[in-house]
């Protein structure tokens, strides 16, 4: 079974995220740590599928910092998931710029909200954990990280995407020569489910494409019915 740890100094706020955690996947491993001394002790020596913690740990008020510091030393991949009471408007950039996988502040999200954003972080690191050296994406393929961590490639060059961008991006390439429904697509936006939305997310991802890639149009339009991906001619070289 997935192994957790909670990291989080507060005791009814750890036990109730735990609490949440064990009634959405019975049997998962769900380890607390308190401190960030027995934390950092915890994730040098065990091997997480996903980590959750808070910024402010005690009288440390930057403690998270440097455990997803330490977490990005050991290049193991291990997706973080930061619960703090700081605002999410400030602090959401700045966790991503760390590589945490997502952030949710106390008190504005729900039982629901945290359940479905840990269970999505857990499947994408157990099907990256399964993987065994997946061959690495030729000159005119897309390279994807699994956990969305990194940003898409296409042909070499770095296609700059929102979370939800990339979500709904990793989809439609999934189920590529396949068309996706636009209810299908709902279910990769956390909010916002409606068509004119959808519509602007793929519009953003054909201008991050284009501007790598000006001739890009590997995403089809199927009037009412949803998207498809399907694959792009190779790149022509230049006549010489």
């Amino acid at each position: 079974m997935p192994r957790v740890a909670v990291i989080e100094d507060d005791p009814p706020t750890s036990h109730q995220l735990a609490g949440w955690i064990r009634a959405a996947r019975p049997g998962i491993e769900v380890d607390q740590w308190f401190t960030r001394d027995e934390a950092e002790a915890a994730l040098a020596r065990e091997a997480y599928d996903v980590v959750l913690l808070d910024i402010e740990l005690g009288r440390e008020r930057h403690a998270g910092v440097a455990l997803i510091n330490a977490i990005n030393k050991q290049g193991r991949g291990v997706p973080v998931l930061v619960v703090s009471a700081m605002p999410a408007a400030i602090y959401r950039s700045i966790m991503k710029a760390l590589d945490a996988r997502d952030y949710l502040q106390k008190t504005t999200f729900e039982e629901a909200d945290f359940i479905e954003t840990f269970l999505e972080i857990l499947r994408v690191a157990r099907e990256r954990k399964a993987q065994q050296a997946p061959p690495a994406a030729g000159a005119g393929e897309l390279a994807l990280d699994p956990l969305w961590q990194r940003t898409p490639m296409w042909r070499g060059e770095r296609i700059n995407l929102p979370l939800t961008a990339q979500r709904i991006l990793a989809t439609l390439y999934q189920r590529r020569g396949d068309i996706v429904s636009y209810d299908e697509l709902f279910d990769v936006v956390k909010s916002g489910r409606n068509r004119d939305n959808v519509r602007k997310h793929v519009s953003t991802i054909r201008d991050a494409f284009r501007e790598v890639d000006p001739a890009f149009e590997g995403i089809e339009n199927i009037p009412m019915r949803g998207f498809r991906w399907a694959d792009p001619q190779p790149a022509r070289k230049p006549k010489p």
